[in-house]
C-alpha cells in the first residue's frame, strides 16, 4: 500500500505536517511519501490569470502525486476557521484540471491545532467538501491541544488515549 500524506499548511514547522507524517507511518507494510505544500507554491488563483497562463504545471504535479496513492492522509491547518490559503490555492488550481482531485482514493482526514477544538471547524468543512472532489473518506481524526499531546522530540502523540484511538481508527478502517 502506498500512502501519500501532507499537512495543509505551508509553515516550515507545520504541526499538521508533523501529525500527517506520524500517522502515515502508523500504517503497516506501507510505502509512505510526504508532500510539502511549499513544493507546490503557485500564484494566487484567478480566472484572469488562468486565462493568461493556462493550467499551472505544479497543480498537475500535485494531482500526479495523489494519483500514485492507495490512501491519502491529510491533516489540515485551520486558519480563521477554514483552510489555509496555501492549501486552498492548490485546491483551486487543481479543481480547474479535474473535479476528481482525490481520484476516489481512501482518505484519513485529520486536523490539529494548539487549541482544545483541534481544528474541528476546518475538519467539518473538509468532511463536507472533499467527497465532491472524489475523496473516499474512511475516517476522521482531530488531535486537540497539539502542544500538550504531541512530543516533538519523539515525533509522536504523547497522550496514550489519543494515540490508542488513532491506532484503533487506522486498524478498523484501513
Amino acid at each position: 500500500m502506498k500512502i501519500v500524506a501532507f499537512g495543509g499548511s505551508n509553515s516550515k514547522n507545520s504541526i499538521n505536517k508533523k501529525l500527517a507524517t506520524y500517522t502515515a507511518n502508523l500504517f503497516k507494510n506501507a510505502q509512505v511519501e510526504i508532500l510539502d505544500l511549499n513544493d507546490y507554491e503557485m500564484p494566487l488563483f484567478g480566472v484572469d490569470l488562468e486565462e493568461n497562463i493556462g493550467q499551472h504545471k505544479l497543480a498537475q504535479a500535485f494531482l500526479d502525486k495523489l494519483a500514485t496513492a492507495d490512501c491519502v492522509v491529510v491533516s489540515l491547518a485551520e486558519n480563521n476557521g477554514n483552510y489555509s490559503v496555501a492549501f486552498k490555492n492548490i485546491l483551486d488550481w487543481c479543481s480547474r484540471i479535474t473535479k476528481n482531485i482525490f481520484a476516489d482514493k481512501e482518505m484519513l482526514l485529520m486536523a490539529t491545532s494548539p487549541g482544545a477544538r483541534g481544528g474541528a471547524s476546518v475538519l467539518d468543512i473538509a468532511h463536507n467538501a472533499f467527497p465532491r472532489f472524489a475523496a473516499d473518506i474512511k475516517a476522521t481524526y482531530s488531535l486537540p491541544n497539539f502542544n500538550d499531546n504531541f512530543d516533538l522530540e519523539k515525533e509522536e502523540i504523547s497522550n496514550i488515549e489519543l494515540r490508542t484511538a488513532l491506532e484503533k481508527l487506522i486498524a478498523d478502517n484501513f
